[in-house]
């Protein structure tokens, strides 16, 4: 079975993290079935703030709404086996630790962390706090994956997108996704 995978887009500033995954998937398109995305109302003002447009509208995948429990992935049933939060807000990892499934984010998340399926939440805050910490430690102790934005610059980028790129590689990589991308000695 190919990946049917669900890509949550927060509030917190890094639509530029959220574009290039988007971008990123959409030339991996042979290796998954199916694509949705969930983005908050934050979201969608925080991207056209930061990229200067609405392009997340364009990209060739199904699009839900943060109040819709009918989504396929709200229920375990669908069957999806990944779920990408991108940015991920602290709100939406304090709501994701505590189960508080308020939203179809909250949701999605509590159904793939029952399901025993990855959960990858890309942290984007800066310093964290105790209580970030603690959600953080909840949410691995689950089963969920913290991959803060943190990019590394061993490749050398020279891009704000390239920069992004280091860490939406790793992501891919933890959601088993078979990519091309710099190698540490290679």
């Amino acid at each position: 079975m190919r990946n049917k995978i669900v890509v949550a887009i927060t509030g917190a500033s890094g639509s530029v993290y959220a574009k290039v995954l988007l971008d990123k998937l959409i030339l991996l398109k042979e290796q998954w079935e199916e694509v949705s995305v969930v983005m908050s109302a934050n979201a969608k003002d925080v991207w056209q703030t930061e990229i200067g447009n609405d392009s997340y509208k364009n990209y060739p995948v199904k699009y839900f709404e943060k109040t819709d429990f009918s989504a396929p992935f709200a229920s375990g049933s669908a069957k999806y086996n990944t779920m990408i939060v991108v940015p991920c807000s602290m709100g939406t990892l304090g709501r994701i630790a505590y189960g508080i499934s308020d939203d179809l984010v909250t949701r999605a998340a509590d159904v793939i962390l029952k399901e025993r399926r990855k959960l990858i939440l890309m942290v984007r805050d800066t310093p964290y706090n105790l209580i970030h910490i603690k959600n953080m430690e909840t949410v691995t102790i689950a089963g969920g994956i913290i991959c803060p934005a943190t990019p590394s610059f061993y490749s050398l980028p020279k891009t704000i997108e390239e920069v992004a790129a280091t860490v939406v590689d790793r992501i891919l990589d933890l959601a088993g996704l078979d990519i091309s991308s710099y190698r540490w000695g290679k």
